[in-house]
């Protein structure tokens, strides 16, 4: 059984949300929900004169005052509702998904993985709170070029006397933003492409699979750069191709798991009681294949954002002005020892993300599959 409530949980709850958690000994949910609280309601303060003007700003200033207001309101909610629940609904169930969130929450380092990740969507959708500067602006290029991190510019200043760490946080935006969807992109086709030929087999299997060996066979990296070298690069571009060309590796995945599936009980069941073969598929065999999907999924976003900031820093993916992680390594490379900041924060942003996204994957990995569950 989980620890009780503190005594006065629901005041404790109302006023420091994730307080009663902490003191009944949740360390790690109540310590991020206090800490998510109190560092919100920071930024609501200290950048009020963005906050309150933000309604009629930029379409960026409003989906951070939205989120702002969300995530204060799902904190709040979650710890009030937490409180309130009595001891013994707060015992994880039996169904499989209650088991691999037991398990995933046991696993101290996948955890830490999935809190950073969540950090750092989070702090990539309050940039325009919290960047000290525009991204763009440049400063005087006689005083401000090239400084080293201080208390006006925590990160320095690059060759255009820009200030890094608002380039960092905007950067976020964009390297975070082209993963996710480019991912989404590939996830959503490669899953569709694999239930189908896994399921239906036959020739549409056939030449499904060898369209999928022909894809693969091209060098990704080549392909990529032949792509965008023939059209004009932009965000979207980066995203279409990051997407359509991620898709085999799912497709194989999901094939697989669909082949061990089709023959069960279940699906026997189905069709014989005459559901048509888009239903099985879409409505019980692609519910059963999703662990997989999401492990790859996981793992998929960090490997996209390395490809995105290598094309960037060949100068093939997002284009200056516009700010990303990729662009700002490449920005620094002719001064890596006399403005060593200007890359190396940028580069550390990429591992720690990387990094993150992988840990969590394994634990996700691990969670989902019961026979390495501990």
């Amino acid at each position: 059984m989980t620890e009780p409530a503190h005594r006065g949980g629901p005041v404790l709850a109302a006023v420091l949300p994730g307080l009663p958690q902490l003191l009944g000994r949740r360390i790690a949910a109540g310590g991020y929900a206090l800490a998510l609280w109190a560092a919100l309601l920071a930024v609501a303060v200290l950048r009020w004169d963005r906050v309150s003007v933000a309604l009629a700003g930029p379409w960026d200033h409003r989906l951070a005052l939205l989120t702002l207001v969300v995530v204060l309101g799902l904190v709040w909610g979650w710890s009030n509702r937490d409180v309130r629940r009595p001891a013994l609904g707060r015992e994880p169930g039996r169904s499989q998904l209650a088991l691999a969130f037991r398990a995933f929450g046991r696993n101290r380092v996948a955890l830490v993985g999935m809190i950073a990740i969540a950090s750092f969507y989070l702090v990539a959708l309050l940039t325009p709170f919290l960047a000290p500067y525009d991204p763009g602006a440049q400063g005087d290029l006689l005083t401000h070029r090239l400084v080293g991190p201080s208390r006006e510019h925590l990160l320095g200043t690059d060759q255009f006397a820009r200030d890094i760490l608002s380039r960092l946080l905007y950067g976020a935006r964009v390297s975070l933003a082209i993963g996710f969807v480019a991912v989404s992109i590939s996830i959503t086709i490669g899953t569709l492409l694999g239930a189908v030929a896994g399921f239906v087999g036959g020739k549409l299997d056939a030449v499904i699979m060898r369209f999928v060996d022909m894809v693969i066979s091209f060098p990704r990296l080549i392909l990529l750069i032949t792509i965008i070298a023939l059209f004009e690069p932009s965000i979207f571009l980066i995203i279409a191709v990051l997407g359509l060309t991620q898709w085999p590796q799912v497709t194989r995945i999901v094939r697989g798991e669909v082949l061990s599936l089709r023959e069960r009980e279940f699906i026997q069941a189905g069709r014989a009681l005459g559901f048509s073969r888009p239903r099985i598929v879409l409505r019980h065999v692609i519910p059963n294949i999703l662990a997989p999907v999401i492990v790859a999924a996981t793992l998929g976003i960090g490997d996209t954002i390395v490809l995105e900031a290598g094309l960037s820093f060949l100068g093939l993916g997002v284009q200056p002005p516009t700010a990303s992680w990729g662009i700002m390594v490449a920005d620094g490379r002719n001064n890596l020892l006399g403005a060593w900041w200007i890359s190396t924060f940028p580069g550390l942003a990429i591992v720690l993300t990387v990094l993150s996204f992988n840990l969590a994957g394994d634990g996700l990995r691990d969670a989902l599959d019961p026979r390495l569950r501990s």
